[in-house]
């Protein structure tokens, strides 16, 4: 076994612990533990921001830089996708919608 693969493997047994660790740690007190207020609202908000935080570089970027036409399939189907959320509320038809655009402006007309 080489130096890179012992680093490696060290770094792999070194994460999985971290990680059973932090896992495990509420499981060790005897006592409740609960949220403060201030932390337990910002939590409602994660989930959308973290969605946010991926998925908004992938519509305005491309390699690494912001996109400089309106001839970008991405934003025609982003926005058809907003629009039927907007319209229905439905989350299965945003998806099915924007895709739809995407699709045909990328593949038609090579967008």
């Amino acid at each position: 076994m080489n130096d890179t693969d012992f680093w490696t493997l060290a770094t792999i047994v070194g994460m999985a612990g971290v990680t059973v660790l932090t896992r495990c740690f509420f499981f060790l007190s005897d006592k409740p533990w609960t949220l403060p207020d201030l932390a337990r609202r910002g939590l409602d908000y994660a989930p959308i921001a973290a969605l946010a935080s991926v998925i908004v570089p992938e519509i305005v970027m491309t390699q690494g830089q912001l996109i400089t036409t309106w001839q970008d399939a991405r934003l025609f189907g982003t926005a058809a996708g907003v629009a039927w959320f907007f319209w229905r509320r439905g989350v299965l038809g945003t998806i099915v919608s924007g895709m739809v655009v995407y699709l045909l402006l990328h593949l038609g007309f090579g967008w």
